[in-house]
C-alpha cells in the first residue's frame, strides 16, 4: 500500500518489460509500484517450445509474480485483466471493475499469434506465444500419437504429421525439438506404432531460416533439420488451415491434425484500448525514450512497442529488448518524477542465438556478430538461458532436464490428461474437461 507521500507507477503486463520495470522502481524509495497482469505468473517465452516438446515441465517455464517480489513492500502485484485505459490520468480498469491509477503509467502487456489473415489459423492452429498454449500443443502432441497407437490407419490421415508455420527462431527450435522427441523418446515409447512414419514439417515464405542470422547459420540451421529428418519448404506460405489439412501457396494439401504456428507476433490489444495510434503489428510507435507522446508520464515498452534502433529502424520483439526497455523505462520514470530530462534508450546487443535440438545450436554474439556453431554454441545456449531464468529452483532444475534429455535420449513423462477413450475427436481436436 503506497503513502501520500510516494509517488505511485501503474504497470500493466508481467512479462520480461513489465518485471525488469518493477524489479528496477523497487530499487528506489520513494516510489510504489503496482504491477497487473492476467496472470498471477511470468513465463520464460524463449522456452515455451520445450513445455510443448516436453523437455521442461510448464513449472519450470513459468514463475509466480509475487514470488519474485515477496520481499519488496514497494510492489503490489494485482491479478485482472485490464479492459480500459485512461492515458490523461493515468488509470487503469480491470474486468471485475477495479481501478488502478498513478503517477505514471507503464504499458507493458506484450505480443498474441500474428495470422496475417490466414483463412482458418486463428480457428485450428496451435500458436506457441503463452504457457497455455504451449500446454495443449504438448498434449495435441501426445493425443495424435495415442490415437494413432490405436488405430494405425489414422496415420494416412495425417495423425502424425506436424506442420511447423514459420522459420524464424520459435519455429526453428521447435522443429528441431519436436523432431528429436518423435525420432528419439516416442520411436521407444510407442513400440506397437510406426514412429518412421511420422513427418515434421517446417514452411516459411523466405528462402532462409532464422533470417536474422548470417548466411552461414542459414545453411547450417537447415543443415541441422534435414539430418533431424525434418522437411523444409522454404519460399512458400499457408494459403489456409483446416482442421485436417494445410493447403500451401504452391497448391500442395498436407493432411495433418497439428499445425504449429509460429508465424509472427502482433502487439496486444492494450494499445487500442488506451486509444493509441497502431502502427504494423497493432504496435504503438515511441519515441526514443518510450513515450508514445513527448511530456507525458506514459510509455510503452516490451513487444507492444515499435522502438526506434537510431538507424531508421526499429528494434526486433526479443526477450533481452523487453528487459532492457523495461530497466530504462523505469529510470527514465525516475528522473521525470525527479524533474530531470529523460534519455534516449540505448539497446546493448549481446548477441542471438538460437537452439537448433540436441547437441546443435548457433550463436551470434557481440558487435561484429562472432559466430560460433554446433555443441560449443549448444553449450552456450544452455548457460545462457539458465542464468535468465527466473529463480535458483528453475534454473537447477531446467539443467537437470536438460542433461537428462541429452544424456539418455529420454524425456518424460508424457502424460495426457484428457480421456483415455477419446483424446481426440473427427477433427483431431483435444476433447474432454
Amino acid at each position: 500500500m503506497s503513502t501520500a507521500a510516494e509517488k505511485h507507477v501503474v504497470i500493466v503486463g508481467g512479462g520480461f518489460a513489465g518485471v525488469a520495470c518493477a524489479r528496477e522502481l523497487s530499487r528506489h524509495r520513494g516510489v510504489h509500484t503496482t504491477l497487473i497482469d492476467r496472470h498471477n505468473y511470468q513465463q520464460f517465452q524463449p522456452l515455451l517450445y520445450q513445455v510443448a516438446t516436453s523437455q521442461l515441465p510448464a513449472a519450470d517455464v513459468g514463475l509466480a509474480l509475487r514470488a519474485q517480489f515477496a520481499g519488496e513492500s514497494s510492489v503490489d502485484v494485482k491479478f485482472g485483466d485490464v479492459t480500459s485505459v485512461d492515458l490523461a490520468t493515468h488509470t487503469v480498469t480491470t474486468s471485475d471493475g477495479a481501478t488502478y491509477s498513478g503517477d505514471a503509467l507503464v504499458l507493458a502487456a506484450g505480443g498474441a499469434p500474428r495470422f496475417f489473415g490466414t483463412p482458418g489459423a486463428a480457428e485450428h492452429a496451435f500458436p506457441l506465444y503463452s504457457l497455455r498454449q504451449a500446454v495443449i500443443l504438448n498434449s495435441q502432441v501426445i493425443a495424435v500419437f495415442e490415437a494413432a497407437d490405436r488405430r494405425p490407419s489414422l496415420i494416412d490421415e495425417g495423425y502424425l504429421t506436424f506442420v511447423i508455420v514459420g522459420g524464424g527462431a520459435t519455429g526453428t527450435e521447435t522443429a528441431g525439438a519436436l523432431a528429436d522427441m518423435v525420432r528419439g523418446t516416442l520411436t521407444v515409447e510407442y513400440q506397437d506404432l510406426d514412429v518412421a512414419r511420422a513427418r515434421v514439417i517446417l514452411v516459411d515464405h523466405g528462402d532462409a531460416l532464422l533470417a536474422p542470422f548470417s548466411a552461414r547459420a542459414h545453411r547450417y540451421a537447415a543443415q541441422v533439420l534435414r539430418r533431424k529428418g525434418v522437411e523444409l519448404r522454404l519460399g512458400c506460405g499457408v494459403k489456409e488451415v483446416a482442421a485436417d489439412r494445410v493447403e500451401l501457396t504452391d497448391g500442395t494439401v498436407i493432411p495433418t491434425r497439428c499445425v504449429i504456428w509460429a508465424g509472427g507476433i502482433k502487439a496486444a490489444p492494450l494499445a487500442a484500448l488506451a486509444g493509441l495510434k497502431e502502427a504494423a503489428g497493432g504496435r504503438v510507435d515511441v519515441q526514443a525514450d518510450l513515450r508514445p507522446a513527448a511530456g507525458s508520464l506514459v510509455y510503452a515498452i516490451g513487444d507492444i512497442a515499435n522502438i526506434p534502433d537510431g538507424r531508421g529502424g526499429t528494434h526486433p520483439q526479443l526477450g533481452s529488448v523487453a528487459q532492457q526497455s523495461g530497466t530504462w523505462a523505469a529510470r527514465n520514470i525516475l528522473a521525470e518524477l525527479e524533474g530531470r530530462p529523460t534519455t534516449p534508450f540505448r539497446y546493448r546487443d549481446k548477441g542471438i542465438m538460437a537452439m537448433i535440438g540436441r547437441g546443435a545450436a548457433v550463436a551470434e554474439v557481440g558487435p561484429k556478430r562472432w559466430q560460433v556453431n554446433g555443441f560449443p554454441a549448444f553449450i552456450a545456449w544452455l548457460g545462457v538461458h539458465a542464468l535468465l531464468m527466473a529463480s535458483w529452483r528453475s534454473r537447477v532444475e531446467a539443467v537437470i532436464s536438460w542433461t537428462w534429455d541429452y544424456l539418455t535420449r529420454s524425456r518424460g513423462p508424457q502424460l495426457l490428461d484428457r480421456p483415455s477413450e477419446s483424446p481426440v475427436d473427427g477433427d483431431g481436436r483435444l476433447v474432454g474437461p
